[in-house]
C-alpha cells in the first residue's frame, strides 16, 4: 500500500482507539462510595467525553511532527520526506491524543471533587 493510503487509515485506527481514552477512568476513594456515586460518575464521565480530541494543540503537535518527521525522512539514506512526514504526524498526534486523555481523566476526577466525593486518584 502506498503511504498516501496507509496515513489516513493509520490516523482513523488512532482516532477511533482514543475515542474514550481517560474518560473511563475508576476512582479509587478514601472510604466507601455514597448512594449518589454511580449517577455523579457517568454524568462526569460524560462531561469528560464531550471534550474534543482534536484541539488546537493535538493538531499543532501533529503538524510539527508532520516537519520534523519530513526533514529527518529527507535527510535519510534513502530520501523518504513524504514516510518520514507521515510517520511524524502519526507520533505527533498520538502524542496530542495522549495528552488529551490526561485531561480527560482530569475532568472526571475533578468533577467527582466538586460533588463531593473523597476522591484520592
Amino acid at each position: 500500500m502506498k503511504p498516501m493510503l496507509i496515513a489516513p487509515l493509520c490516523l482513523t485506527a488512532l482516532l477511533g482507539a482514543c475515542a474514550k481514552m481517560g474518560a473511563d477512568v475508576d476512582p479509587i476513594l478514601d472510604g466507601p462510595p455514597n448512594a449518589q456515586f454511580q449517577s455523579d460518575l457517568a454524568a462526569c464521565r460524560s462531561l469528560a467525553r464531550n471534550q474534543s480530541q482534536l484541539d488546537h494543540e493535538t493538531m499543532a503537535a501533529a503538524v510539527i511532527g508532520a516537519g520534523i518527521g519530513g526533514v529527518l525522512g529527507e535527510v535519510d539514506s534513502e530520501g523518504d520526506a513524504l514516510g518520514g512526514a507521515v510517520a511524524g504526524a502519526l507520533a505527533g498526534t498520538a502524542m496530542g491524543m495522549s495528552e488529551a486523555g490526561d485531561t480527560r481523566k482530569a475532568i472526571v476526577l475533578n468533577c467527582l471533587r466538586g460533588r463531593g466525593h473523597a476522591v484520592v486518584n
